[in-house]
């Protein structure tokens, strides 16, 4: 049976890739070209340790304190507040204790798969290469700082990801750039960097289309179904038709349910990062997160990204990239020698829904159609299980992980 995929970044292009390899004819249909959306400039880490909910209590009731602080980890642009404001109440309604207990067993699950199944899909495609050996460091000014973190090592002990407590020295001795100010630290091996992330989307579409799949570029202006999906019309009135249709647009996937009548609460979770290139002063070898300053640097891309902090303004707003140049002020803080010329600046959109965890299921209203979306900030993390899993669910196998908690009819 034939498919279209709609959207051409890391999770789409992924399952493109399994279906492809399974022997299914594909066409990935994408405005702009692989890896042009948030695979292009994400944070480049495979963090597998990453899944304690957003929508946890500590979290949303910093929120208003937050937005007071132009410079806070979560800013909100006030026109859009009226619009956003249906999307937090079930921001906050999937803070309830059964709910929560619920999203983190979820979020685990696609995690503690996400390390062995990427790797697994690298040696398929000849791409060993492209992830890193070294893991990534959590760092602490103190011991306090390390204790306002102890929700997310309790989740690692409760579902048995490892991770190492370092001291000050221990912590320098990996990464001699770090500056004296961070007293302790915690080592997740884990947690991998990829060498490129743009780069690796390209190199999948590669062995995608060696393997007979296709790519076109347009955008949807509509979705034809009777009884069942028979196929879209791009914008330039070409029409395409295929057996299945697979919705995996990231932050755009919202508008593509509502064509079918099947609203899904997405936002999108605008992410920026500084790019430096050349000599930047610093030699890491792991990527940094600094919880408590809301930045994360990696190794990526020929250089060095640093990125950090959420901003809701849509899928329209022009981007302010003085959000960049938080995250850049801040990762000095860590990295006294860090030198910030010559950089490039981008911003894009993440998939974010309510409760924090993707929509992985087929539609409960149109036969032929299924979404992978919504994955927030683990896009890359969870993309070689996402196409597994996808795979398995599309081709009408049994799934190796019960997809119930990630249907699309459950908000």
């Amino acid at each position: 049976m034939s498919t279209l995929v709609i959207g051409a970044g890391i999770i789409g292009m992924a399952i493109a890739h399994e279906l492809q390899r399974r022997g299914e004819p594909v066409v990935l249909v994408d405005r702009d070209g692989p890896g042009m959306g948030a695979s292009f400039g994400n944070m480049a880490s495979i963090a597998v340790t990453e899944f304690l909910p957003s929508s946890r209590p500590a979290v949303w009731r910093q929120i208003p304190g937050w937005m007071l602080d132009p410079e806070g980890p979560v800013r909100v642009r006030p026109g859009y507040m009226p619009r956003l404001f249906p999307w937090f109440l079930r921001f906050v309604a999937a803070s309830r204790p059964r709910r929560l207990a619920a999203i983190e067993a979820a979020g685990a699950a696609l995690c503690q798969r996400a390390l062995p199944d990427w790797l697994a899909l690298l040696r398929e495609t000849g791409l060993e290469d492209q992830i890193s050996d070294e893991g990534c460091l959590s760092l602490y000014a103190d011991a306090a700082e390390f204790r306002a973190d102890r929700d997310h090592i309790a989740l690692l002990d409760r579902f048995g990801l490892a991770y190492e407590v370092l001291d000050g020295p221990a912590l320098r001795a990996l990464e001699p750039s770090l500056s004296d100010r961070i007293g302790m630290g915690v080592l997740f091996p884990q947690n991998r960097s990829v060498r490129d992330p743009y780069r690796l989307v390209l190199a999948l579409a590669e062995r995608f289309m060696a393997l007979g799949g296709r790519v076109e570029a347009g955008t949807i202006a509509g979705i034809t179904r009777g009884a069942r999906f028979e196929g879209v019309r791009l914008a330039d009135d070409r029409h395409l038709t295929a057996d299945r249709l697979v919705i995996a647009a990231g932050a755009w996937s919202g508008r593509l349910s509502a064509m079918l009548g099947e609203p899904i609460p997405m936002e999108t979770e605008r992410g920026y990062h500084t790019q430096i290139d050349g000599d930047a002063g610093v030699t890491l070898r792991h990527s940094l997160i600094w919880p408590a300053r809301a930045f994360m640097v990696t190794p990526t891309a020929g250089g060095i990204r640093i990125g950090g902090t959420v901003e809701m303004a849509g899928l329209t707003a022009a981007p302010d990239y003085r959000r960049a140049r938080v995250t850049v002020k801040r990762a000095k803080e860590a990295l006294p020698g860090l030198v910030a010329e010559p950089r490039s600046e981008w911003m894009g959109h993440r998939p974010a829904l309510p409760d924090t965890i993707p929509i992985l299921s087929a539609s409960a209203r149109t036969p032929g159609v299924f979404y992978a979306t919504g994955h927030g900030h683990l896009g890359l993390t969870e993309a070689a299980t996402t196409a597994r899993l996808m795979g398995q669910l599309i081709t009408g196998a049994r799934p190796d992980l019960d997809l119930t908690p990630y249907r699309v009819d459950r908000f």
